[in-house]
C-alpha cells in the first residue's frame, strides 16, 4: 500500500525478534530501512536476506550504548538510504531481580541499553529530522512502563524512564514538526519469552501459565506490534504525540485473570 513511501527509517535491534517483523513491515509499505544491531553476524545475513526482494536498505552492527558508534551509523544510513526521517528505538534487554539483590553491573546494563541507548539514538537523528522539517520517533517501551511485576527490578524503572523520555521529546519539538511517541508491549512471542519459560523446571506450564493471564488466551506476535509500529510511523496518525499505545491484548486492563 506503500503507506511509507518516502519514510528513511533507522531500526535499532534489527535482526530478530520485534525488530525484524518491524524491518519487514516497513519495508512492505515502501520505506527504506537502515538496520542496526550489535550481533554483526545475524545482522548481516538478515540484511542480505531482506536485500533480495529488492528493498531499499542499509545496515551497520553497532552498540547503542556507544554514542560515537550511534553517530556513525545514522552518517552511513544518510548516504546509503537518505537523511534519516524517522527512528524506531527497538533494542532492549531484560535485566531481572530483586531490588536489594541488584547489583550495580545490572543497573548500569539495564539503563545504559534500555534508556542511555535510546537517547543516544535520538540525539544522533534529531537534527537530521528537524533540518528536514520533520519526522517521527517511536520508542518500543513495554507495560512496565507503567505496571510493575514483583522481582522484575530494574527493568521496570528505565521503561518508566523511558516514557517519560518520549513525553519530553515530544513536547519539546512538537513545534518543529517532530513526533515522538512510544508502544508498550505486553507479552509477544520472542526468543526472550522463550527464554523466560525456559527458565522454568516445567516450561510448557509455565508458558500455559503465561497464556491464561491473558483475555484472549494468547500473547502477541512480533508481527502484529509491527503493524503497530507502521501506523505510528507513518502519516496516518499527524496529530498523535508524547503518547503511548498499549498492545497487550487487555492485560493491563484486568485486576486479576478470570
Amino acid at each position: 500500500m506503500a503507506r511509507l513511501s518516502g519514510k528513511r527509517i533507522f531500526i535499532t535491534g534489527a535482526a530478530q525478534g520485534i525488530g525484524l517483523a518491524i524491518a519487514r513491515a516497513c519495508i512492505a509499505e515502501d520505506a527504506a530501512v537502515f538496520l542496526v544491531d550489535r550481533d554483526a553476524a545475524l545482522l548481516e545475513s538478515v540484511a542480505g536476506e531482506l536485500a533480495k526482494d529488492g528493498a531499499r536498505i542499509g545496515h551497520q552492527a553497532a552498540d547503542i550504548t556507544d554514542a560515537a558508534a550511534i553517530s556513525a551509523a545514522v552518517a552511513k544510513a544518510g548516504a546509503e538510504i537518505g537523511t534519516i526521517n524517522a527512528l524506531i528505538n527497538n533494542a532492549g534487554v531484560n535485566v531481572f531481580s530483586e531490588p536489594l539483590e541488584t547489583t550495580d553491573a545490572e543497573w548500569d546494563r539495564c539503563f545504559d541499553i534500555n534508556l542511555k541507548g535510546a537517547w543516544n539514538c535520538c540525539k544522533a537523528v534529531l537534527p537530521g529530522i528537524i533540518e528536514a522539517g520533520g519526522g517521527a520517533i517511536l520508542n518500543i517501551a513495554s507495560t512496565h512502563a507503567f505496571t510493575i511485576i514483583p522481582h522484575t527490578f530494574p527493568y521496570p524503572l528505565a521503561k518508566h524512564a523511558l516514557l517519560g523520555m518520549t513525553k519530553s521529546l515530544g513536547l519539546e519539538y512538537a513545534g518543529r514538526g517532530v513526533r515522538v511517541n512510544a508502544i508498550a508491549p505486553g507479552y509477544v512471542a520472542t526468543q526472550k519469552v522463550i527464554d523466560y519459560w525456559n527458565g522454568f523446571d516445567d516450561p510448557e506450564a509455565a508458558k500455559a501459565e503465561t497464556m491464561k493471564l491473558h483475555p484472549g488466551g494468547r500473547i502477541a506476535t512480533p508481527e502484529e506490534i509491527a503493524l503497530a509500529a507502521v501506523f505510528m510511523i507513518s502519516d496516518e496518525c499527524p496529530f498523535m504525540n508524547a503518547t503511548c499505545l498499549t498492545i497487550d491484548g487487555g492485560l493491563s486492563v484486568q485486576q486479576h485473570p478470570a
